[in-house]
């Protein structure tokens, strides 16, 4: 069975940084694509990050880019979400999805992946 543990949430000040992390075991986690979104109160899930089953191939939402790095470690079967610069309205439950894939794409759809995780809190102070 596919399982995702994420971790590494927490709280933080504004201009701080924070590292996620989604350990993947149940699957040949090399033959995935993963994606990281989040979801604060009130609010839709939205995509933040997504990288191909490579690690060549990554997508940034808007809000993010130039301060949230996604990387992935095959051999450890982790991805990890770097985020640096962190403000208050980057506050919600990150997830980790995954979805077997060949394409070398990333996914950005979050009705496209199968998998997730069970989340983890980030807070940002100001």
């Amino acid at each position: 069975q596919v399982q995702l543990v994420e971790s590494g949430g927490g709280l933080v000040q504004a201009g701080g940084s924070l590292r996620l992390s989604c350990a993947a075991s149940g699957y040949t986690f090399s033959m995935y694509a993963i994606g990281w979104f989040r979801q604060a109160p009130g609010a839709a899930r939205e995509i933040v990050a997504a990288i191909n089953w490579s690690g060549y191939s990554t997508y940034y939402g808007d809000s993010v880019k130039e301060r949230f790095t996604i990387s992935r470690d095959n051999a450890k079967t982790t991805a990890y979400l770097q985020m640096n610069s962190l403000k208050p309205e980057d506050t919600a439950v990150y997830y980790c999805a995954a979805r077997a894939t060949t394409r070398s794409a990333t996914i950005t759809s979050l009705g496209e992946y199968n998998y997730w995780g069970q989340g983890t809190q980030v807070t940002v102070s100001s």
